[in-house]
């Protein structure tokens, strides 16, 4: 490990920007999670940037990073990508330092998101169909007009705005032993180990750095094998807000230096870890922000002691979170969608239902038809929608179907 004060990134750095943004930012409770805790063996606490200013941490960096513009380049106004977050927190940083904001926006962008951006007083563009030519193009405007573009997370001062957040883990939670958080780009993780294991350093003790990524968006895992940075050819997952193909330069020299690991999840246990966290801990977090929640659930991470996770935001476009808990109670075997063939005949149906209620599922939707392909004369294929109490319900109700004759296949 290089000396940390060779990084580019420094405890001081760190420390100059909280003092910057202490009259901007809220400072976010952290709570215990006695339900998490008892699954893991250990003290879990939430770090809850969901409730941050802009619903995110991300008005941090950017904060900082405009704060320390000059005169002259303030007058130039800003401009940056994003999707969501990096947007609402470059909006709000822009709207306090009484800088003109443009944000270009991909055209698929979640209304909510949308709305919230404009509602802070920036101009948003769309354009493009994805971050990356929404990226390109604010860029393209940066050089054409002379604006100041506020990259997301590879640039200095956004990591140290970020990094405030582990000065205050610490100053919450003294003893913590990990911290765990989702990684995109890197700005936050960076950030967060400068802090944390600066100050680790000084007190003369350990303490983890642990990065999640979404399975099918982690560049970070082969980028860290090769010491290089390794882009991805595709980048698919519900975690939006660490949807990034490409680690920044930035983060990644620090990411290695500092970080103990970077594991990965299935979009699966990220639509577990959103039911977690809406049941048993009441909290409302976007996919991105759930990452560590899901790595804990899933044993990804070992002997983590006290345990501190970031629940990095709260932006969630309602649409998506309808999917989400579908797909999250399916995964945990209290939503099950099954399709079979019955005689086209009465009382068939009746059957069914009886079967079911017998044992004790609810049928939540019904499709009934007698047309398609693979539909024999004098049959109907029906699939049914039941609410369910976990893997071995679903498993008995599924017997009962069989031992009456009928030969259910399971759609969801």
């Amino acid at each position: 490990m290089n000396a940390l004060s060779d990084l580019p990134v420094t405890l001081t750095d760190i420390e100059d920007a909280r003092r910057l943004v202490a009259d901007i930012i809220a400072l976010t409770p952290i709570e215990s999670s006695r339900a998490l805790g008892r699954q893991t063996g250990s003290e879990v606490f939430f770090k809850c940037e969901n409730l941050q200013r802009a619903g995110s941490f991300k008005v941090r960096g950017a904060y900082v990073r405009m704060a320390k513009l000059t005169a002259e380049e303030k007058a130039r106004g800003v401009v940056a990508a994003s999707a969501g977050n990096h947007a609402q927190g470059v909006a709000v940083a822009a709207k306090a330092l009484g800088i003109k904001a443009r944000i270009y926006m991909p055209l698929g962008v979640a209304l909510p998101k949308l709305a919230a951006t404009r509602g802070h007083g920036a101009e948003v563009v769309l354009h493009g169909h994805n971050v990356d030519e929404s990226l390109a193009e604010a860029e393209r405007f940066a050089e054409e007009t002379g604006a100041v573009f506020v990259h997301p997370f590879d640039n200095v001062d956004v990591v140290a705005g970020q990094g405030t957040i582990g000065l205050e883990i610490l100053d919450q939670l003294p003893n913590v032993d990990t911290v765990i958080m989702g990684v995109g780009g890197g700005g936050l993780l960076a950030g967060v180990a400068v802090a944390i294991k600066s100050r680790a350093e000084q007190l003369g003790r350990e303490i983890r750095i642990i990065g999640v990524q979404a399975e099918n968006a982690a560049a970070y895992p082969p980028s860290l094998a090769a010491d290089a940075l390794v882009p991805l050819k595709r980048v698919s997952t519900m975690a939006d807000g660490i949807a990034v193909g490409r680690p920044g330069q930035l983060p990644f020299s620090i990411i290695r230096e500092l970080v103990d690991d970077v594991v990965t999840v299935s979009e699966d246990a990220l639509a577990r870890a959103l039911i977690f966290l809406l049941e048993r801990a009441k909290m409302v977090v976007e996919p991105a922000g759930a990452v560590g929640v899901a790595a804990l659930m899933e044993g990804k991470i070992e002997n983590p002691g006290t345990t501190a996770v970031i629940l990095t935001g709260g932006n969630i476009d309602p649409m998506l979170m309808l999917k989400v808990i579908q797909r999250g109670l399916a995964a945990a075997g209290r939503f099950m969608t099954v399709r079979m063939m019955l005689d086209d005949r009465p009382g068939s149906l009746a059957t069914i239902s009886r079967i079911i209620a017998e044992n004790d599922a609810n049928v939540t939707g019904v499709d009934h038809t007698r047309v398609g392909g693979s539909i024999s004369m004098g049959d109907v294929s029906i699939t049914v929608n039941l609410e369910t109490k976990g893997h071995e319900h679903c498993e008995h109700v599924l017997t009962a179907l069989r031992t009456e004759g009928f030969q259910p296949i399971v759609v969801h």
